[in-house]
Formats: C-alpha cells, sequence, structure tokens
C-alpha cells in the first residue's frame, strides 16, 4: 500500500468511525441480565414460593419483577419484605421492580415505598387504570396528577414511579376528545417522575410502533415487557380487557422468538429508548417453566 493509498483509507475510516452512533459497538449487543416478571409463574408461586423463585434463577434469570405487591395472590404472597430480600439473596437474584397497583398508590404509597426500599427495588409501576376512570370526565387528567404525585413522592425515597400499558391506551378516547390516552399521559406526567414501562406485545397488538415512541421521547423506557404475539383470526381473543376497542383480530401470546415481533429490530433501539431492564412475561402461559426457559434461551442468544 502506497502513502496516497494508506491516506486515503485512514481517512475514510475516520469518517465512517465519526459516522457511527455513539451508543454503537463493533460488535453486536446482547441483553447480559435477562429478567422475568413473576405474573408469568404465579399458580407455582401460590404454592411454594421460594421453590419457584429458586427455578427461576435455575433457569438463568438475573432479575425479577414482582406483580401486585400487596395483592394476595400476587406480591409476596403473605411473606415480609425482609424475607422476600432473603429469598432473593439466596438465589443470586435482583428484583428491580415491582407492580403496584392504582389503589396501593393512591391509598397505600409511603408502605409500598418502605417495602419497595427493603425489598431492593428501584422501581414501582403502576399496571392498570379501571375501566370506569378511564371513560369518566377527567379520569385521565386525574391518573395524570396522581402519577405526577407519586413519583415526586418517591423520587426522595431513591425510587422511581412508572406506569406499565396494555392496548387500549391507544383507543382514541372520548374523554379527551380523541386523543390517545397512551399520548395524554406521556405529555401530562414530567419525564423525571414518571417513567414508562413499555409493554411491546401490547403497543404491537395495538397496531402502534414502539420506534416511532422511543423516537419521539428517548430515554422515557428504562423498562420492558418482553412477551411475542401470533395474530390468528381463528382464535377469539381471550384478552378483550387489556386489548381495547380498537383491535379487532383473535390471537395468542406466545413465547419470545415464537411469534411475529421484530425482537432485533427493537432492541437496536435500546440506548434511544434507555431501556435497562428487559423482563419476560407470558399472561397465559401453557407450561410456565418450559415457557420461561424457551423464551430465556432465545433472549440469551440475541444478537442486536
Amino acid at each position: 500500500m502506497n502513502r496516497r493509498t494508506f491516506i486515503g483509507t485512514s481517512v475514510a475510516a475516520t469518517l465512517a468511525s465519526a459516522a457511527k452512533p455513539a451508543w454503537a459497538a463493533d460488535t453486536a449487543h446482547h441483553i447480559d441480565r435477562v429478567g422475568v416478571q413473576l405474573y408469568t409463574v404465579r399458580d407455582a408461586m401460590k404454592t411454594d414460593f421460594e421453590g419457584t423463585i429458586a427455578k427461576v434463577a435455575a433457569t438463568g434469570y438475573k432479575e425479577v419483577e414482582f406483580a401486585g405487591i400487596f395483592a394476595p395472590n400476587e406480591g409476596y404472597f403473605g411473606r415480609s419484605p425482609k424475607d422476600v430480600r432473603a429469598i432473593l439473596d439466596k438465589n443470586g437474584l435482583a428484583a428491580p421492580s415491582c407492580h403496584a397497583g392504582y389503589d396501593v398508590v393512591e391509598k397505600k404509597w409511603p408502605a409500598a415505598l418502605e417495602a419497595a426500599k427493603i425489598v431492593g427495588h428501584s422501581y414501582i409501576i403502576c399496571p392498570w387504570i379501571d375501566e370506569k376512570q378511564r371513560v369518566e370526565p377527567g379520569g385521565w387528567k386525574r391518573a395524570a396528577d396522581l402519577f405526577n404525585r407519586a413519583g415526586e413522592t418517591s423520587k426522595k425515597a431513591g425510587i422511581q414511579f412508572g406506569y406499565h400499558n396494555h392496548s387500549f391506551e391507544f383507543d382514541p378516547a372520548d374523554s379527551l376528545g380523541g386523543k390517545l390516552p397512551y399520548d395524554f399521559l406521556l405529555a401530562e406526567t414530567d419525564p423525571k417522575l414518571v417513567k414508562m414501562e413499555m409493554d411491546l406485545c401490547w403497543i404491537s397488538v395495538a397496531g402502534k410502533d414502539p420506534l416511532a415512541y422511543f423516537e419521539e421521547y428517548p430515554g422515557r423506557f428504562p423498562l420492558v415487557h418482553v412477551k411475542d404475539w401470533v395474530k390468528d383470526a381463528s382464535t377469539p381473543s381471550a384478552y378483550q380487557g387489556a386489548m381495547g376497542q380498537s383491535v379487532k383480530f383473535g390471537g395468542r401470546m406466545a413465547d419470545v422468538g415464537q411469534g411475529s415481533i421484530d425482537w432485533k429490530n427493537l432492541f437496536a433501539h435500546s440506548p434511544k429508548a434507555g431501556i435497562q431492564h428487559y423482563f419476560v412475561e407470558n399472561d397465559d402461559p401453557k407450561s410456565a417453566f418450559d415457557d420461561i426457559k424457551i423464551s430465556y434461551n432465545y433472549l440469551h442468544n440475541l444478537q442486536f
């Protein structure tokens, strides 16, 4: 190689490097710590809490997210936060996040924050707004105001508040003059106080593009739910309450990598979205431990 060729090649390489996004690496990215939403194994949790946690860890998961922490058959199942933390530590697991019902956020927030600090949650996520409140005038505004207040209080305690979507947030709401409730919540809540845990399945079922939201609201989505979907007109929907009125087709949930969602493309945009935690979830697993193993293997080996 002569000097002129060498200089030209060097300049081209420098320009290519400068054009590369700051987060891009020379090798493919992968998920270091795959997590699971424990609602997926809720039936096993009812009868063998500690054994189920151990099986989750043995599958390879490094993080777990608890379901409704004060709900009798969804969260800690009667165990104290201190005992829960000991079981997690014993199995080498972290629980960066939990779900807490709207009523907890509204009426039991100090207790939720105290429990979260003991267990080690960095996030508390509200996963649902009652349908009656959604349709009443001012219902979504009342939710946004509550979320801002909860986020301000939790931030002082070192915990981030967030909201988890289904598909109904992407139905135009008469109570909002035809606006999408999800867009309304994003606009009416302080991005420093209220983050979003995007359920990548439900937004896809609603026919919306997660990447468009990542682009418009960068860094707003530190957590995601990872579950797949098979669209099937012959299968009546069993999730109409979650899907909303705009979704007319049938279908079923699937293990991650076994459905129609392009995970590689979505997760290539993780830096833009701000994703830090990936939680596998299947609301209706055929065989919970087999399902979480299939999903774990897919995500553990995925490069993007």
